[in-house]
């Protein structure tokens, strides 16, 4: 298969991924052995070049850029191959390299680095300690995610958490996942090739590449369940179990994650996996990981790094953007912990943070809240995260809960829209997402702008209730409103009016004839969800987004 001869080509390559300069000024130094995360200066007299992109990445990464007009920039250039040599050469061993951070993760005894940190070519360290000391390990612990499990499923549970976002409408429309390409960054894959619900992936050959960062092999299937039940989440198809929200798409299998416990390394593992399914050509890339403290309490963040622009994971999200790549990231199960707040990289710019609500639409109470510490709204959506069913490595239909689930199951979803919408960009896929959020106009620090709608992304009518933000024609109130509304005519030169209440599919609901400057409309008989009222006469008329609640 051509392709997996392209992604065996990067694998033998890994050395020669990296980019961009800068520090993380954080932590004391160690004279401890261990891996280190060394930044170069430049990209001065590299043998690649933008205008050849194809010598570090794959056509469809170069294809995904060109469709979405994104330019090739010094960032996408691998590390200098000469610089590498000169880290050799002291003794130390390259693990992976990052082009975009312009660094090489290396590992070596303090007295090499040392003499790596006199290279006239090195910057410095992007972490001023070793990212994972084998010397603080005090062995190895319980999986991080094994609490997650829960009693088995009767048939067809699964069906509330597709219906909840519209993947039923979706994959009646015909848009089921196929020739959209996710990359999954989890703990492991464990019995994911073996598992009957996940065979037509492997059947199919949508399994496109496989690599464990934790432990440098292309070995997934032995490690941690968590990614399996993630996956499942999408790619599942068992009509007498559980049906995936894009059971058609092909797969990036990665891992990045040592679920028995929580280093720094691990957010260097995530930059190189993002990285890796850049130069593979992904879409989308599912994380339903979480990083806000560590086994060394000296390499914790606080809240006030969740601000996107400072932590490695972040930072390696927002790169990710802005080439093109949607990446849906769990929000953190830690809304009734100390911490409270979302975790990195689900406090990146420009990627769709999930949080989590249950089969009533209603707030889970573990998941991480917002906003971010700069003030952005946080979660961006939610989807339903709580009894939601999922396969273990047994092969059982099971019920599990957290935001690493909700992720994937609305992951599934943009997956489909995407499909459905090949012309528009990431961003803008992004940005109809949040739009189609139920609390779209009144976003919160619990649900961000709410749980969205395949339907309502996929309408036109929701890209045009922006006008309610200056509407100068009307006014609404309450808007959200569980009754009744009320509407008053703003401008005195509209008179003899029409008032039509539209569903998101643009069907009218109620119309009338009007000419008072006030008037009312009962809501009541009407199901939750997202309305449209459109009052104007023959010369001019205004849209309104109009909330049924409870």
């Amino acid at each position: 298969m051509e392709q997996n001869k392209i992604h065996l080509s990067f694998l033998r390559s890994l050395y020669l991924i990296t980019s961009l300069l800068f520090f993380f000024p954080k932590l004391t130094f160690s004279q401890t052995a261990g891996k280190y995360l060394v930044v170069f200066k430049d990209k001065n007299n590299s043998p690649y070049s933008t205008d050849k992109p194809l010598a570090f990445l794959s056509q469809r990464s170069v294809a995904r850029r060109e469709r979405q007009k994104i330019a090739f920039t010094s960032k996408d250039l691998p590390v200098n191959p000469a610089y590498l040599q000169a880290v050799k050469n002291t003794g130390a061993k390259v693990i992976y390299t990052s082009r975009w951070m312009n660094a090489a993760l290396i590992q070596c005894s303090s007295t090499v680095l040392s003499s790596v940190l006199s290279l006239s070519s090195v910057k410095g360290l992007a972490v001023n300690m070793a990212l994972d000391n084998p010397a603080t390990r005090s062995g190895r612990k319980a999986s991080k995610f094994e609490t997650l499990a829960t009693n088995s499923l009767d048939y067809g549970l699964a069906t509330t958490q597709n219906k909840m976002i519209g993947v039923d409408k979706m994959h009646d429309e015909g848009f089921r996942g196929e020739g959209m390409l996710i990359a999954i960054l989890d703990a492991g894959f464990r019995n994911a090739n073996t598992i009957t619900a996940l065979k037509p992936i492997f059947d199919e050959n949508r399994i496109v590449g496989t690599y464990d960062f934790v432990e440098n092999n292309q070995s997934v299937y032995d490690d941690d369940s968590h990614g399996t039940n993630v996956l499942s989440c999408i790619g599942a198809y068992s009509p007498a179990g559980m049906i995936g929200t894009a059971y058609k798409a092909s797969f990036l299998l990665l891992r990045s994650e040592d679920s028995s416990s929580e280093y720094l390394i691990e957010e260097a593992n995530w930059l190189f996996a993002v990285e890796y399914a850049d130069s593979v050509g992904v879409d989308l890339i599912n994380s339903s990981l979480g990083y806000t403290e560590f086994d060394n309490a000296t390499m914790n963040h606080t809240y006030a790094d969740m601000n996107g622009k400072t932590t490695i994971a972040a930072k390696a999200a927002a790169w990710a953007a802005s080439v093109g790549i949607i990446c849906v990231i769990s929000a953190g199960n830690d809304g009734n912990g100390s911490w409270r707040y979302i975790s990195t990289p689900a406090d990146a710019d420009s990627v769709l943070t999930v949080g989590a609500v249950d089969a009533q639409n209603t707030y889970a109470i573990f998941s991480s809240i917002g906003p971010s510490s700069d003030g952005r709204v946080k979660p961006d959506v939610v989807a339903m995260g709580q009894s939601v069913a999922v396969v273990s490595p047994n092969g059982n239909v099971i019920t599990s809960q957290g935001t690493s689930f909700s992720s994937p199951i609305l992951c599934g979803m943009v997956a489909g829209f995407w499909q459905a919408n090949p012309t528009l960009t990431a961003i803008q896929v992004i940005e109809r997402i949040r739009k189609s959020g139920h609390q779209y106009n009144q976003p919160d620090e619990r649900l961000g702008y709410g749980i969205p709608d395949f339907v309502r992304a996929n309408t036109n009518e929701v890209v045009l209730a922006v006008e309610d933000e200056n509407n100068s024609l009307f006014s609404v109130y309450p808007n959200p409103s569980s009754s009744d509304i009320t509407i008053q005519i703003k401008d005195s030169r509209l008179s003899n009016y029409f008032s039509s209440l539209m569903d998101i599919t643009g069907k009218t609901l109620m119309y009338q004839e009007v000419n008072t400057a006030t008037f009312k409309m009962s809501l009541a008989n009407l199901a939750v969800g997202t309305y449209f009222l459109r009052i104007g006469n023959d010369a001019k008329s205004t849209l309104m987004k109009v909330l049924k609640v409870n």
